[in-house]
């Protein structure tokens, strides 16, 4: 017996490592009292909650480019691209396979959807004048037309034509410009999504690391240790390193994927 079930795909993110937004949009959707399931490549399968949604469920998913490789009719009613920065070059083999990969994302979604990008990536940039779906910039250096931005401590949201604070980033309980667009992309997409802005906001300000990602572990001899295990590319590793306000002590491991 074959089962078809409609997809209740709402959100999904072509990310790596960005597990922590991933995991805003989750407590910001459920904190908005609709029915929200987390999935994809942060370790909760989309076969295994898929019986579970329905049509007025919100689902937020990672997807990872190996996923993308071989989607068809995979339609996000909001999709996000974080960054392109080299990953995965050992099955992907060029960037120009890597960033197409992943901006797949987007392939089936029309005007009526919206696609989030970081203004401050070359390639998405680029991207986004031939992307299908409507795009809402964020940006941790300049105010976009329609997007999130950072403008000194402040975190604000423009629609083209009203610019609205949004919170203060030292009312976050996150370090690095990094996180600060991380949140950026996540009040794009809630937004997106019609959550009110005291609902997104409230939920920011109690937002915590998630396990592996920056977590502080412990103080001792007066060295802050801090566990970033989930920083999986040298990329994510340099963004760990600039968010630390002390002299950084990097203890690293892994195995080569191909990146510089």
């Amino acid at each position: 017996m074959r089962i078809k079930r409609k997809f209740a795909h709402k959100f999904a993110i072509a990310a790596k490592a960005w597990y922590n937004t991933v995991q805003k949009i989750f407590s910001i959707k459920k904190r908005g009292r609709t029915k929200t399931f987390v999935v994809g490549n942060i370790g909760n399968s989309y076969t295994g909650e898929v019986l579970n949604t329905s049509n007025d469920s919100y689902t937020v998913a990672e997807i990872s480019s190996f996923q993308l490789e071989t989607i068809h009719k995979f339609h996000p009613v909001v999709s996000a691209i974080l960054n392109i920065t080299p990953d995965h070059l050992n099955r992907h083999h060029t960037m120009e396979c890597y960033s197409k990969t992943k901006e797949n994302i987007s392939m089936n979604q029309t005007k009526d959807d919206v696609c989030v990008l970081n203004m401050e990536d070359e390639e998405l940039y680029r991207f986004g004048s031939e992307c299908p779906a409507k795009v809402v910039w964020f940006s941790s250096k300049r105010k976009p037309e329609i997007g999130a931005y950072v403008q000194g401590d402040d975190i604000r949201y423009t629609d083209g034509t009203t610019d609205e604070l949004m919170l203060n980033v030292h009312d976050m309980n996150l370090l690095g410009t990094h996180n600060y667009e991380n949140v950026c992309a996540a009040i794009a997409m809630t937004k997106a999504a019609g959550i009110p802005d005291d609902i997104i906001v409230q939920q920011v300000k109690k937002f915590k690391a998630v396990e592996h990602r920056i977590e502080y572990v412990a103080t001792k001899n007066d060295v802050w240790y801090y566990n970033d295990s989930k920083g999986t590319n040298p990329e994510a590793s340099v963004k760990a390193i600039e968010a630390m306000v002390r002299p950084t002590i990097l203890i690293g491991g892994g195995y080569d994927k191909g990146s510089e």
